[in-house]
């Protein structure tokens, strides 16, 4: 935003700041929360302390000083951050995926030779998982945690030598001794249990494959109600729902008789599974209007039963069933994607795919995060100054949106 589209803005810019801010103890807190985020939200390519302080006319020290050393606690700023972009957007899912943060030096938290979805191979990043409620039309970030690799956990180490520097390291960065290295589907669920105890359930949740592959996560969504539309790989293992479950026949050999039931033919690829359906079952759908006119491709819906070793079974013994979603372009020489959903039965399958599809949104956030709003710029070594940080941007990012939702789009501006 230019410096005085924020200055038409202010009256409101002062009571966001005023509202999201209100758990700081002190007045010069809050004032500063105020200029980082009219630092983040200006006009401007470099969004790190001393081209923002510049931008300002303020000492960037002070702003250093209050998101890298500061001792205020975010959780009480994101509370106030959560509930206020759902009761904005109206959420129709909660989102979960992680984005990774490019860093030169091993000293930042969190950082290492890992794999990175921004950049589509391994490369030195931190990454951060969030959660975000979005709609068709717009997406807020509601939640964040840094993921730590094993190389930050010292637990984890293979010798005393390593642990000893593992742990250096981690004084260094600030790290509380509490938090230790956790996958990141554990992260999801755990901000999904901080979002709950702030009042927050989401309608349905979605997430990548990285999410949606794995068997504890799906448990842990059902464990707690929450009805999920998540993507898994091809290989992902599954008997038709209408496959028998029953006590095998007698074989006649020695030996005790089948007391249990068990199914009676072995589990299939997704990717099989879906490969043996007749041409008729896949038809076309259509679920948003892109750039270049309305998105549609071939999908089909089918009840299956994963097979997984590790999901909870039916008291009887049984795999739970839900919906298989397929999704096999024209123009494809086999499907593309594939989906697991534990939506009702009676969800039509045009739902099934926009929803399927919706995580679109998520990558609209993160580019405006960090493109327009400095979110990977942070130049800080410390945990609680990372989470500052981010913190502060998913609050100039709330503010941007409200903009955009509650004026007309000239004045409006993004960052």
């Amino acid at each position: 935003m230019r410096a005085d589209e924020i200055e038409r803005v202010r009256a409101e810019l002062d009571g966001f700041v005023g509202e999201v801010f209100a758990s700081l103890a002190r007045k010069d807190q809050r004032a500063k929360g105020g200029w980082y985020l009219r630092g983040l939200m200006l006009e401007g390519r470099r969004k790190s302390m001393q081209p923002m302080g510049d931008r300002l006319g303020i000492d960037y020290q002070q702003l250093q000083q209050f998101v890298s050393s500061s001792p205020w606690p975010v959780e009480p700023v994101r509370r106030q951050l959560a509930r206020k972009a759902v009761g904005l957007i109206g959420p129709e899912a909660w989102v979960v995926d992680d984005t990774g943060f490019v860093k030169d030096g091993p000293a930042s938290p969190g950082v290492a030779r890992q794999y990175s979805g921004t950049l589509g191979k391994v490369g030195n990043v931190q990454i951060g998982v969030t959660v975000h409620a979005v709609t068709d039309t717009a997406s807020c970030p509601l939640d964040w945690r840094l993921f730590l690799p094993e190389a930050w956990d010292d637990t984890c180490s293979e010798s005393n030598e390593h642990a000893e520097l593992v742990a250096a390291r981690r004084v260094k960065a600030q790290i509380p001794d509490t938090v230790r290295h956790r996958a990141k589907w554990e992260l999801a669920l755990e901000m999904i249990d901080e979002l709950r105890a702030w009042g927050l359930v989401p309608p349905v949740m979605v997430g990548d494959a990285g999410y949606g592959e794995i068997g504890y996560f799906r448990t842990g969504l059902t464990e707690r109600e929450i009805p999920y539309v998540v993507q898994v790989k091809s290989s992902t293992s599954l008997h038709d729902a209408q496959a028998r479950f029953e006590i095998p026949t007698p074989t006649g050999k020695p030996g005790r008789p089948f007391t249990q039931a068990s199914y009676q033919g072995t589990p299939v690829q997704a990717k099989t599974y879906a490969q043996a359906l007749p041409a008729s079952a896949f038809a076309e759908v259509s679920w948003r209007q892109g750039s270049k006119g309305i998105m549609t491709s071939r999908f089909t819906a089918a009840r299956v039963r994963p097979a997984n070793r590790n999901l909870p079974k039916n008291p009887d013994g049984s795999l739970p069933d839900c919906w298989l979603l397929v999704e096999w372009p024209e123009d494809a020489t086999e499907p593309t994607d594939y989906w697991l959903s534990t939506l009702a039965e009676d969800t039509p399958i045009a739902e099934l795919v926009r929803l399927g599809k919706i995580r679109w949104r998520i990558e609209h956030d993160y580019r405006e995060l960090k493109h327009g709003l400095g979110l990977d710029h942070f130049e800080g070594r410390t945990w609680l100054g990372w989470h500052h940080h981010v913190t502060l941007v998913t609050a100039a990012h709330l503010f941007v949106t409200t903009q955009r939702l509650t004026t007309a789009p000239k004045a409006a501006g993004a960052a």
